[in-house]
């Protein structure tokens, strides 16, 4: 099952790859859109995971060159903006789920195999991550929608900009 990560952020491209090659899968990862399609000839796989936001372009406008190149891959938009409107235009272009992030090793592992692994959803080692793990995430993309900028991220949280900045020089726990 050779699956093909699409996602700009590196720490969590690895965090899926290594939780998904525990669950049988090869994983391939690409972090630019100019060499997805690259990618996609080179790797033929048979599954897609694709980030809905890749640096400047939106992982929306690669659902049709990808499912022209790979017509059988099964494909599914992670975003962290998620939305009635972005799931309703990616199954639309091709994908076959839409999931929001963050999403646990389990619900990945359903949205790419379907509803008709009953029997490999049992043995499914499930990894959720922690509600400090969760946390830490969606700092980090607020912080980094926001450019870096702690004030406005801080704003934007509805927290204290001192909170904030603590909660940043914590490590974030491994998942």
């Amino acid at each position: 099952m050779k699956l093909l990560i699409i996602e700009d952020d590196l720490p969590f491209a690895a965090t899926l790859a290594r939780r998904l090659t525990k669950q049988g899968f090869s994983c391939t990862q690409v972090d630019q859109a100019c060499d997805v399609l690259h990618q996609c000839h080179q790797v033929k796989p048979d599954y897609i995971l694709l980030d809905m936001k890749l640096a400047s372009i939106s992982g929306l406008s690669l659902i049709k060159p990808i499912r022209a190149a790979l017509p059988a891959v099964h494909m599914v938009l992670l975003t962290g903006y998620a939305s009635i409107t972005t799931a309703v235009e990616a199954m639309r272009l091709g994908a076959n789920d839409y999931l929001a992030k963050p999403a646990d090793t389990k619900m990945i592992l359903k949205a790419l195999l379907g509803d008709n692994t009953i029997e490999a959803s049992k043995s499914i080692e499930v990894d959720t991550m922690s509600t400090e793990r969760v946390e830490w995430e969606h700092i980090q993309q607020v912080l980094t929608s926001n450019e870096g900028n702690v004030s406005a991220t801080a704003r934007q949280l509805g927290m204290h900009r001192r909170t904030l900045q603590r909660k940043l020089q914590k490590k974030p726990v491994s998942h």
